[in-house]
């Protein structure tokens, strides 16, 4: 199973970004989906999830301002970011469980800033 992740980039504070994660391979059901970040010098963090049926958590952090959603016949899920913040910064991670197996995609760069 492979997951390519994209849509990382540049932009100024309070703009949006969408990112979007593919996954690909031998798969018969992904099961969670989700978007990690990690910052310089930080932990890697939970940003959103979803689960097949189509519930969603949220950081704290980011609620209000972050959508999770997923095309499950694409195999694909998304992270619609608004109102970002130069916090926001940080490598984006989206991960997948694939029969009980956990797969990381390979990060995208997001970079908030005037």
């Amino acid at each position: 199973v492979q997951l390519q992740a994209s849509g990382g980039g540049l932009v100024q504070p309070g703009g949006s970004l969408r990112l979007s994660c593919a996954a690909s391979g031998s798969i018969f059901s992904v099961n969670n989906m989700g978007w990690y970040r990690q910052a310089p010098g930080k932990q890697r963090e939970l940003v959103a999830f979803i689960i097949g049926g189509g519930n969603t958590n949220y950081a704290d952090s980011v609620k209000g301002r972050f959508t999770i959603s997923r095309n499950n016949a694409k195999n694909t899920v998304y992270l619609q970011m608004d109102s970002l913040k130069p916090e926001d910064t940080a490598v984006y991670y989206c991960n997948a469980v694939v029969s009980g197996i956990i797969y990381w995609g390979q990060g995208t760069q997001v970079t908030v800033s005037s």
